[in-house]
């Protein structure tokens, strides 16, 4: 296998047919932000609006890798390859003995040979190492999606030093915020290299009324409550600590608001919370909802979205709740005022400031006007910024540049 079989066959496929054929490698078992995001992209970038523009269409595989040594058949149940397979992607399985295991670079290359792509691209660290230790980004043109860190604990600092190694190799780096684009030019990554996009979101169906009056009833939330909401992962970087403690503000601030934090998620950090809100006398204030596999119902009873956050790149859950048109109060961290502006469409505090974000729920709870207009703002902002089309454009195009360059 060589650069002229590639380029050999993708010339065939990307002038003759306008389609680009492209190898997705992400190691996933849910569909977590970044899956969905691939996904969602992989069905806009193929539709009939692009190829319209003039655009080719995006088609090819994703590959995906599954330890344990069970079967094809039943890793076809994992939520992952399920969702896209649902979606026309066909998803080729690297079995692996354990993380980081090197004999999947000849399963890659294997892959790679029999799917013949014309551009290679990553998601997350291990997808990164694995293709520039195959030699295939030398081979065909890589562009690898940077999500970013959400911890600085040792596992952190050990993928961010596998990055370093691997991520100025790559043809294009696309990242989801400046802040990030920042961080990778410092750790080696040409300038010139990183393209800067954020995340994107279609059209959000709100849920139906009696979809919303059930989870009311399991929640607990009782008539004339306000309801705050806070969505997301219970880790440390996602600052709920520091939205409990907004909350003990909050109470001080205006004592008659009758209000509820509904926490939808889990995580490593679920004990301490609830110890914590007991601790802060704000048991009867605080339901820690779990896991949710459809969020809409939250967004569609909530009246403000908290999003508390110590470390973010471009969070979903803040593009749905603008979609929703629910009001944001949000730290001012990562992409986040790169998205909204503070007092337009969304309020921000800065990180890790109580009394801060508490001051910003407040407003949002007891200005009836201002969390109108904040919301009215930020629904039509993300129609006009943030549409799965505009980020299949720009991807797009930068998938044809590449090919260019490489005369194909």
């Amino acid at each position: 296998m060589n650069g002229a079989t590639f380029a050999e066959r993708a010339s065939g496929r990307a002038a003759g047919a306008g389609r680009v054929r492209v190898l997705s490698l992400i190691e996933a078992l849910t569909v977590t932000g970044p899956a969905r995001a691939l996904i969602d992209f992989r069905r806009t970038a193929r539709s009939d609006e692009l190829a319209a523009e003039g655009l080719p269409r995006v088609e090819g595989s994703f590959a995906t890798f599954r330890r344990g040594g069970t079967s094809v058949d039943e890793q076809s149940q994992d939520q992952f390859i399920s969702a896209s397979r649902a979606a026309g992607v066909e998803v080729d399985v690297i079995e692996e003995r354990f993380r980081f295991d090197t004999r999947v670079v000849g399963e890659l290359r294997r892959v790679v040979a029999r799917r013949a792509p014309d551009i290679i691209e990553t998601h997350g660290t291990k997808s990164h190492f694995i293709v520039k230790l195959s030699g295939l980004g030398q081979k065909l043109p890589w562009v690898a999606f940077h999500h970013g860190y959400t911890t600085t604990d040792a596992k952190m600092r050990v993928y961010n030093q596998l990055d370093r190694w691997s991520l100025p190799s790559a043809a294009r780096v696309v990242t989801v915020c400046g802040p990030f684009a920042e961080q990778l030019a410092r750790v080696g990554v040409e300038r010139e290299k990183i393209l800067v996009r954020h995340n994107s979101i279609g059209t959000f169906e709100r849920a139906g009324g009696e979809e919303v009056a059930a989870l009311k009833e399991r929640l607990g939330v009782q008539a004339g409550e306000r309801v705050i909401l806070a969505v997301g992962r219970l880790s440390r970087e996602k600052g709920h600590a520091d939205l409990l403690g907004a909350l003990g503000v909050l109470r001080e601030l205006n004592p008659d608001l009758n209000f509820k934090l509904v926490v939808a998620g889990d995580g490593p950090e679920r004990g301490r919370l609830e110890e914590a809100a007991r601790g802060l006398g704000l048991a009867e204030r605080v339901v820690f909802a779990g896991h949710a596999g459809d969020v809409r119902p939250f967004y569609a009873l909530a009246d403000a979205l908290a999003l508390p956050s110590h470390s973010e790149g471009s969070p979903l859950v803040l593009l749905e709740a603008m979609a929703e048109g629910l009001p944001v109060a949000a730290t001012a961290v990562g992409g986040v005022p790169e998205i909204v502006s503070d007092g337009e469409s969304a309020l921000l505090a800065p990180p890790r400031d109580a009394a801060a974000l508490a001051e910003a729920l407040r407003r949002l709870l007891s200005d009836a006007a201002l969390a109108s207009r904040i919301a009215d703002e930020a629904r039509r902002r993300v129609r006009s910024h943030f549409t799965p089309e505009d980020y299949a454009r720009a991807l797009v195009e930068t998938y044809r540049g590449l090919l260019r360059r490489a005369g194909i």
